[in-house]
């Protein structure tokens, strides 16, 4: 029902531009780390944010901005979380506001703002001021807004996917960057998304918290939760269709567009984790409940051990199901079964006759699919999470020096 845009990213829909520029957050005068993304009509939104209790007044002021009733941009940075700095924090980042909203002569009440990188140090706003006016929007600047809130990213991060609604094409392109302090229930991530649709207020946030459900709240890279995560939709009605809402013909292709860009953002975010080589691929099917499919395919995604095993291409699948049993879901050990990347290795319980050099060899691809059947229901769902390496420990054993 859609169809995927080649090179697309968030500034695909019509009527955004982006643009970012180095302003000395980061060391590397080559990068960029403060980024605008830009709405040039008012634009309903819709946000997820961290479920940590230590919060970023940045995602402080933007759960605040929400409540309003249109939008029309983001300004973000990288090299800076803006977290655990004291009141100083929430002045910081109210006065990003000020900056965005005076270089783009809007009201400030209409933007959001998102920070990203080291806990525990002051964001430099002398030096943010004196750059954010150098940030040139266009329509072609979402590569850049995309690099700007890269932290320890190997590569920027977008998607855009286009489907049809009222004869006309409509637009949907997202941005995403985090591979590090990433677990489930919002990880230590920002992803951006944008359309030109006309989207229900409603129906836009009840649409997204569904999705990021299904994807951002499915990935694992180190078990870690972040303090500054969020997930910010913006929908400027710029094709001039009607509007889609939970009874519209278009209500089940915008959700399924939605939820493209969001998983295979999510799984570039798993893929890039810090130090791995592997994306791992849960899956877990004949559950009583959707919530039982969950907790144990991220439970298993997220097992230290599981993610060891595949490092090691080590077949252990006892670790499966060690993982699927410490989540206390309804199951029943004589009807499990369980498949490493389409091997069936586990039938009813019992380990199965099979060629281990084979499984060995299924490990070696960049990605692995695990696939556990607990035959108790008709529920299931998909977790994402990466190998567990040596270079993820060396590189965090001295992240700040």
């Amino acid at each position: 029902m859609f169809e995927i845009i080649n090179d697309g990213g968030i500034t695909s829909p019509k009527g955004f531009s982006a643009g970012a520029t180095y302003a000395g957050l980061k060391i590397d005068p080559e990068t960029l780390d403060l980024g605008i993304l830009f709405s040039n009509l008012p634009a309903v939104a819709a946000a997820t944010f961290t479920q940590n209790s230590v919060v970023s007044p940045s995602v402080t002021v933007s759960r605040k901005q929400l409540s309003n009733n249109l939008h029309r941009g983001i300004v973000v940075n990288s090299g800076c979380a803006n977290c655990s700095v004291g009141s100083q924090g929430m002045l910081d980042a109210e006065e990003m506001l000020s900056l965005a909203s005076s270089k783009l002569n809007v009201p400030s009440d209409d933007l959001f703002v998102a920070s990203t990188g080291m806990i525990g140090v002051e964001l430099p706003m002398a030096l943010i001021r004196q750059n954010m006016g150098n940030i040139k929007i266009t329509p072609k600047g979402g590569k850049d807004f995309a690099k700007s809130m890269m932290t320890t990213d190997s590569h920027h991060k977008e998607r855009a996917v286009s489907f049809m609604h009222d004869g006309e094409t409509v637009v949907i392109g997202g941005a995403a960057k985090g591979v590090g302090m990433i677990h489930p229930n919002m990880a230590t991530m920002l992803c951006f998304i944008a359309t030109d649709a006309d989207v229900n207020k409603l129906f836009l946030q009840e649409s997204l918290s569904d999705v990021v459900n299904d994807s951002f709240n499915m990935i694992d890279v180190d078990g870690d939760q972040s303090t500054n995560d969020s997930v910010i939709m913006l929908a400027n009605a710029a094709s001039e269709t009607s509007q889609i809402d939970k009874n519209s013909a278009s209500a089940e292709a915008f959700k399924e567009a939605l939820s493209y860009v969001c998983v295979e953002l999510a799984k570039e975010l798993v893929k890039d984790g810090e130090g791995a080589k592997t994306l791992v691929e849960v899956s877990v099917e004949g559950a009583t409940s959707k919530e039982d499919a969950r907790k144990s395919s991220r439970a298993i995604a997220s097992s230290l051990l599981v993610k060891a095993m595949v490092h090691g291409k080590d077949p252990n699948w006892g670790r499966i199901v060690m993982a699927l049993g410490s989540t206390g879901i309804e199951l029943e050990e004589n009807k499990i079964d369980v498949f490493i990347s389409n091997i069936h290795i586990v039938n009813q319980g019992v380990a199965i006759p099979y060629y281990k050099d084979a499984i060995v060899s299924a490990m070696g691809d960049r990605e692995v699919h695990f696939k556990v059947n607990l035959n108790l229901g008709d529920h299931s769902a998909v977790a994402w999470g990466c190998d567990l390496t040596e270079d993820y420990v060396v590189f965090n054993s001295a992240y700040s020096t």
